[in-house]
């Protein structure tokens, strides 16, 4: 059942604005089954919730990384089909991960039409210290903004955290992330690397040395917010009995990060 938060509110219009898309395409992703249908509001007016927009997000990172639209139903019909927008996002999350960094520059006008809101001087700082956008120098009303976090970080605008919180969240999941990349690159190195610098004369080992080089990232990256899920989930449980913190409720499993290349 979907929360408050994700409840169908947008109209098509207000959908393909808040996505970048047009509405003429939403009608074509819709027909060929990309996008659940709307759920028909008053005055028989179609509405779409959050999960509609991760989803158009979703589509749009598959099809950066050269999908085509066949590949791309096929990639979506092995989704469980009541995914919440937060289960998209983390889809996107890894899909994106592939790629190299990338951001759009958009003004501050640009930059609420994305959000579907107003935003206000305090808005910019919070999510400025998310790392969704930052502040281009000499230009005070125009941003460098990270396409794969503006929805979750708008979302976060209305949680009751301090800005002070927000930074020092970041600070601990820089440090920790840090670290484990860089264990992690220390055992490809010492344990993978260097015995097949030795046995490079071996082409059966170097295909398989390819191989593993071209899927480490998504392998890694699949490996670590599964493991990340689960562990947040058993903290959470213990600190306050339910992510609700209401004790004794179950917590839902979440599905796991799906990290299958084109």
């Amino acid at each position: 059942m979907a929360t408050e938060t994700e409840k169908p509110t947008l109209t098509v219009d207000e959908l393909a604005a808040r996505a970048g898309v047009t509405v003429r395409t939403i009608r074509f992703y819709s027909t060929r089954g990309l996008l659940p249908p709307p759920v028909i509001g008053p005055r028989r007016v179609g509405l779409y919730g959050p999960a509609h927009l991760s989803r158009l997000a979703l589509i749009e990172e598959l099809q950066h990384h050269g999908m085509t639209l066949a590949a791309i139903e096929r990639y979506l019909q092995q989704l469980p089909a009541d995914l919440s927008a937060h289960d998209l996002a983390i889809h996107r999350a890894v899909v994106a991960s592939w790629a190299p960094d990338s951001a759009d520059d958009a003004s501050r006008a640009e930059l609420e039409r994305r959000a579907g809101r107003s935003l206000s001087a305090d808005h910019i700082d919070r999510l400025a210290a998310m790392n969704v956008l930052e502040r281009i120098p000499g230009s005070p009303d125009t941003f460098r903004v990270d396409p794969g976090l503006l929805a979750l970080g708008v979302q976060l605008l209305d949680v009751p955290i301090a800005h002070e919180t927000i930074l020092a969240a970041r600070t601990v999941l820089m440090e920790h992330t840090r670290s484990a990349a860089h264990e992690l690159t220390r055992l490809f190195r010492d344990e993978v690397w260097n015995p097949y610098r030795e046995r490079e004369s071996d082409p059966d080992h170097v295909e398989a040395m390819k191989s593993l080089s071209a899927h480490m990232q998504p392998m890694v990256l699949q490996a670590l917010v599964t493991a990340f899920q689960r562990s947040l989930k058993e903290e959470l449980r213990a600190a306050f009995g339910s992510a609700e913190g209401r004790p004794g409720e179950h917590i839902p499993e979440a599905p796991p990060a799906r990290a299958t290349r084109p």
